[in-house]
């Protein structure tokens, strides 16, 4: 779906589309309240916050929509002796969903591939004394954090760590419109950047638009039915 067309929706839903009173949308409010409304469904949406309580892949409809935003991306570690500590996460980053990695041991000369827990920092004392879950080359498992925008993998020295994946969710991108001014930069759109997802989908978050703009202009009924139509439609 074009942004043209995105943006005489949310006007015909605000019931604007012939006013000129002091109401009048303007481009930038369209688009910043559409991709505030993207990132939005999509926090909601992978945390099972909407009416059905069905978060990341809990349902065929949740891994449709979503799996547009699933990416990889391969790390550079570097070793710290009891963990491996990955550079920054990257700047599109949202939510985790799972990392792959390989280790070597030189007992070995192949590469053995480890399922990686991811565990909370608070744990890490214990779980690196506990003889069930701390790191194991032999039996194929270890566990990771998320601190300071990084991940580390922890070894407590027995292996090292190789190839290693980062799975995880990005940030949807950010439309723009041609010769509108970019709330964010405020410098003025010299492209024409449409929604990266299929119609279906831009018709939800054309409901967001609206209920986030309604909102702002206190039109209770417009942001009543957004909100309906959004919930109804998930």
């Amino acid at each position: 779906m074009d942004n043209n067309t995105i943006f005489l929706k949310v006007k015909q839903r605000l019931n604007k589309l012939a006013s000129n009173d002091y109401d009048n949308i303007e481009c930038w409010q369209v688009v910043e309240a559409f991709n505030k409304g993207q990132v939005e469904w999509c926090r909601r949406n992978l945390h099972g916050t909407n009416i059905k309580q069905e978060g990341d892949e809990q349902s065929k409809r949740r891994i449709d929509d979503l799996q547009r935003l699933l990416t990889s991306l391969p790390l550079a570690m570097t070793d710290h002796q009891l963990f491996y500590e990955s550079s920054a996460l990257p700047g599109d980053y949202m939510e985790w969903k799972r990392i792959s990695t390989q280790a070597v041991n030189p007992c070995c000369d192949k590469p053995r591939r480890m399922i990686v827990y991811l565990a909370e920092e608070a744990n890490v004392d214990e779980l690196l004394r506990d003889k069930n879950k701390q790191p194991s080359y032999e039996w194929g498992e270890t566990f990771c954090t998320l601190i300071d925008n990084k991940i580390r993998i922890y070894t407590d020295g027995k292996f090292v760590v190789a190839n290693t994946e980062l799975y995880y969710y990005r940030q949807p991108l950010r439309i723009q419109m041609l010769n509108c001014v970019d709330p964010y930069t405020q410098q003025t759109s010299t492209v024409d950047v449409p929604c990266e997802f299929k119609d279906d989908m831009v018709e939800v978050f054309i409901d967001e638009a609206v209920k986030i703009i309604a909102g702002d202009i206190e039109s209770l009924n417009q942001m009543q039915r957004a909100s309906q139509s959004v919930e109804q439609n998930n």
